[in-house]
């Protein structure tokens, strides 16, 4: 059996991915702030031996003393001091000094191995710097397998990987960049490589739940944010219509080249590129933070989630007429009614979508989460926003899995 901590620990995700391996643990400590991850995390796993809220309060000498040295430890600093999404601070963010209180930890316990997840916006920030000055202090021996000739003061004796792994390239669709730094103790076997990228069997609509409440569904107001208006929806040699819904219902583009198509089904999405558009079309995801803005792009996953956020500002698109909704909703074109479905005997061109927000299940599922987990929190009284948060906040179960199977433990 081994022994676990970590910092920052959220819901779980270190948990479950041991939990997957097969792994025996003995879970010593872990630190978390927010009091509902912490409810979260006690209606899903087993109370640490010590379950710290301030990480900056937490008894290391002790747990060395009672406890050894731990085998395997898991860090992730809170990510918004360094996040593109987020203000940038770095370390002028309270938040983005807390790498100091991780590093106090393997200074004075020594694990036999360590791993840190942050946001790839690390990488970037303060030129650099801020990132190098953690390889400096967590490498002491070696980094990507480059010796260490000048050690830097105070680091740590460990055999230092990095890499940025992407959750779509590991088994799950969502399109989640994060920098992952794995320490192995220098009296360790440091023959350590991170997984390989495999090919994407799961798409987004393989996720999707079969029936949703309705209240997961847009308002014409925020699709008219986001959603291409008739005058731009031009492109060489062809014509487009956009049909604008009623009752958040969303028609898709009608194409007028080679005749009327069943399969030109798509929505033109605003977006700052040379087209002043991207395509998107059932299943595939729509970003709809910050609706009203000029500049954004790239708010298009193709077959696949963008990185989730703590809010959910993520839709799908889903086609409507398999849904079984007893009313018979009308569609408005901009040039005339017309009535939907070919179920209703009537001939048309194209689809009718709808674009949902996802549900709390659906964005576990995309940190590759068990339904169970969704469940319980529900059941513990757990507020939808409180589960986004949580699960935007989180790691992909899949890509730790992946990881701790490549140490020796």
């Amino acid at each position: 059996m081994i022994k676990i901590g970590g910092q920052f620990s959220g819901v779980g995700a270190f948990d479950y991915a041991l939990d997957r391996l097969g792994i025996d643990y003995l879970n010593i400590y872990q630190a978390e702030w927010d009091k509902y991850a912490r409810q979260s995390y006690l209606a899903n796993h087993k109370e640490p031996k010590y379950y710290v809220k301030d990480v900056q309060e937490t008894p290391i000498q002790e747990i060395t003393e009672k406890e050894g040295r731990l085998d395997l430890m898991m860090f992730s600093p809170p990510c918004q001091a360094f996040s593109l999404a987020g203000k940038r601070k770095g370390k002028a963010d309270k938040r983005g000094v807390l790498f100091f209180n991780s590093l106090e930890f393997i200074q004075v316990n020594n694990p036999r191995y360590f791993i840190f997840e942050n946001v790839k916006g690390l990488l970037s920030d303060d030129n650099g710097n801020t990132f190098q000055e953690w390889v400096n202090y967590l490498g002491g021996k070696s980094v990507n397998g480059a010796p260490v000739l000048f050690e830097y003061e105070n680091s740590v004796p460990y055999h230092l990987y990095y890499k940025v792994l992407n959750s779509k390239k590991h088994g799950v669709p969502q399109n989640r960049e994060r920098i992952f730094l794995v320490g192995i103790r220098d009296d360790i076997d440091n023959d350590f490589s991170f997984p390989k990228e495999e090919h994407l069997k799961l798409r987004l609509k393989d996720v999707l739940e079969d029936q949703v409440d309705e209240k997961y569904f847009l308002s014409d107001k925020l699709i008219e944010c986001f959603v291409n208006h008739e005058k731009t929806q031009k492109e060489k040699g062809r014509g487009f219509k956009f049909n604008v819904s009623d009752g958040n219902k969303v028609g898709s583009a009608v194409t007028t080249k080679a005749g009327n198509r069943s399969d030109d089904n798509f929505i033109k999405i605003k977006s700052n590129t040379l087209k002043g558009y991207d395509i998107a079309t059932e299943n595939d995801s729509i970003n709809f933070a910050v609706p009203n803005s000029e500049t954004r792009r790239g708010r298009v996953g193709k077959g696949v989630a963008q990185t989730l956020d703590t809010q959910c500002n993520q839709g799908v698109i889903i086609d409507d007429t398999n849904l079984g909704f007893s009313k018979e909703p009308i569609i408005y074109d901009r040039f005339s009614p017309t009535l939907r479905s070919e179920r209703f005997g009537l001939k048309t061109f194209s689809k009718d979508f709808r674009i949902r927000k996802l549900t709390p299940l659906e964005c576990f599922r995309l940190q590759d989460f068990p339904d169970s987990h969704v469940k319980k929190c529900v059941d513990a009284g757990l507020s939808n926003s409180s589960l986004y948060k949580q699960a935007g906040n989180s790691i992909t179960v899949r890509v730790l899995e992946l990881i701790i199977r490549k140490l020796k433990l």
